[in-house]
Parts: structure tokens; sequence; C-alpha cells
């Protein structure tokens, strides 16, 4: 049956919803009670939308990460600006995320990375393959560097996106145990060593 698009403003508000207090709290750590009286919807209603609670953590893992790749692709095709400049702005951007504390803007895949790979199936795929379209998108724009002679690395470019994206999601750990952003600092100092970048 083909949604209205009253039921997908519904399903629209419940993910933006679960966004912020997931954000917060944690998957397991958030009852469907309260994301659904947040989101001014009826709790008998849920399974109008979702099947179950996993499937609903699947479906908010994969609103996130098309969110997310949108916002990459936008970030790697700014005019004006060469591959390097675009590629350092995504990482500045990244660091800027992750040090606010306005928890809607944190990463669902450093949140949950950890606690759900190994509770849910379906989740850990959909982690996995979001992560997947970072790091092609991360390949491609340092493949582009490359080519434009803006970024010098000494590997495949493959190795330096899946090196860097593992330095980031570190210090973005490090960075909550720490509260500081000294995590980021360090991520950066790495950046600039593997790509190298050279002006335009």
């Amino acid at each position: 049956m083909a949604q209205t698009s009253g039921t997908l403003d519904v399903r629209r508000g419940i993910l933006d919803t679960a966004h912020r207090i997931v954000g917060v709290k944690g998957f397991s750590g958030v009852g469907l009670n309260e994301i659904l009286v947040a989101a001014g919807v009826p709790k008998g209603s849920f399974y109008h939308y979702f099947g179950s609670k996993e499937a609903f953590g699947e479906a908010l893992l994969a609103d996130y990460f098309e969110d997310y790749l949108a916002a990459i692709d936008t970030t790697f095709a700014e005019p004006g600006l060469s591959h390097a400049e675009r590629l350092m702005n995504y990482w500045r951007q990244w660091q800027a995320t992750q040090g606010s504390i306005d928890y809607q803007r944190k990463c669902l895949a450093v949140k949950l990375a950890a606690e759900v790979s190994d509770l849910s199936e379906p989740m850990r795929l959909a982690l996995k393959r979001g992560t997947a379209g970072i790091l092609d998108r991360v390949t491609g724009a340092i493949a582009a560097g490359v080519a434009e002679g803006t970024l010098r690395i000494a590997g495949a470019p493959r190795e330096a996106a899946e090196a860097l994206y593992h330095v980031w999601l570190g210090a973005s750990l490090m960075a909550k145990i720490e509260r500081s952003d000294a995590p980021f600092a360090a991520a950066m100092t790495t950046t600039r060593r593997v790509l190298n970048p050279q002006p335009a």
C-alpha cells in the first residue's frame, strides 16, 4: 500500500525526534514510549510505521546516513575550492560537529556503533552500508586531490581514506572520554601528514 503524505510526515516526525533523543541517550537507553510521546504520536500506532524497535533502529540509521552523505556531497562539490581544501573542510566540520554540545548534530555512527553492532545484525549492516558510503566519498575526494596535484599521499587513496576515517572515529571517542578537543587536534595533525595538502 502506498504511503500517504500524512503517513510520511508522521514517520518523518518520529525519526527527527528520535535523532535528538537517541543522540543523547543511545539506542538501548531509550524506550519507544519516550520517543512517541515527544513526537506526539500515539503508542499504539508505532507499528504502523515500523515493524519493530530493531526495524525502527535500522530506519533511523538509514535516514541519518542519507542526510550525512548528502552533506558530504555538498562539501566535496563546494565551488571555488581545490579538492584538498574541500577535504580539509570536511574534517573541520567533523570536529565542529563532534565537539559541539548540540546532540542533534552528533554522529550516530560514533554514538551507536559499539552499542548496537553486537545486538542487531540489521543495524550493524545499516552502519556498514553508511560508513562504506562515507569511505567511498572520501576515497574519491582523495583521488581527485592527487590527480589535481593538491594532495600527495604515500599509498592508495582507499588506504588513506580508511586510515583517516579510523583516526577520526577514535578521536571522537577519545574526545568524549577526555572532554577535550585535544584528540581532534591530534587527528588533524595526522590528517595533514597523511594527505600532505599542497597549494592549488
